[in-house]
């Protein structure tokens, strides 16, 4: 179950007079929208909120999730310990792209996701970097597949090593977000695509 005093804060600037005339006051629309963010569905979104007395709809938290998102503030800078880093191939209007992750395997969080137009090592180098204009990496140590990112890593005065068994929660990630594009991608009117063996 969870404790109530992690709305606590949220739910007194809710309360604040600035929000009176919304339905949902926006710290709590906020606070929806980054729990999806974090992975949890829309239904899943709206069953921790009812936990706190917040009764909405599924469809009203999908609003939430694309009219607050733009003004909700990046989260805190995170400083991880181990991070798995690593890309796949994605079709996006029938280009093929190359989508680099980075997951901190201790919260299982997302640090960063980006598009590039090829994978070597430039792009893993221009990721990492990107991800160490972002978060705190001076104790953390990478766990890569070896393509490109060793190079990569040296450039930037990174730590990291290979390692194949405890990055399966990256591999996990870009299945999951795969089959939510096949499963979801045709229904807002794009046709999906068979996937090369690469993907």
């Amino acid at each position: 179950m969870l404790n109530q005093d992690l709305l606590k804060e949220t739910l007194d600037t809710a309360n604040l007079e600035c929000w009176e005339r919304e339905r949902t006051a926006t710290p709590v629309r906020a606070f929806a929208v980054r729990l999806h963010a974090t992975g949890c569905s829309l239904r899943e979104t709206q069953e921790i909120i009812r936990l706190f007395g917040v009764e909405r709809s599924h469809q009203a938290i999908w609003q939430w999730v694309h009219q607050v998102s733009n003004s909700v503030p990046d989260p805190p800078e995170a400083k991880p310990k181990r991070v798995a880093v690593d890309e796949t191939a994605v079709k996006i209007n029938g280009e093929l792209c190359w989508l680099y992750a980075a997951i901190d395997l201790e919260s299982k969080l997302i640090l960063d996701a980006e598009l590039f137009g090829r994978h070597d090592t430039d792009p893993a180098a221009a990721f990492l970097h990107r991800l160490a204009e972002k978060h705190d990496l001076s104790e953390t140590v990478f766990l890569v597949d070896g393509f490109g990112y060793q190079t990569a890593l040296a450039r930037l005065g990174l730590r990291g090593h290979r390692n194949y068994t405890d990055r399966n929660l990256i591999e996990k990630w870009f299945q999951t977000l795969k089959q939510r594009i096949d499963r979801f991608y045709p229904l807002m009117g794009g046709q999906s695509e068979k996937r090369s063996p690469m993907d």
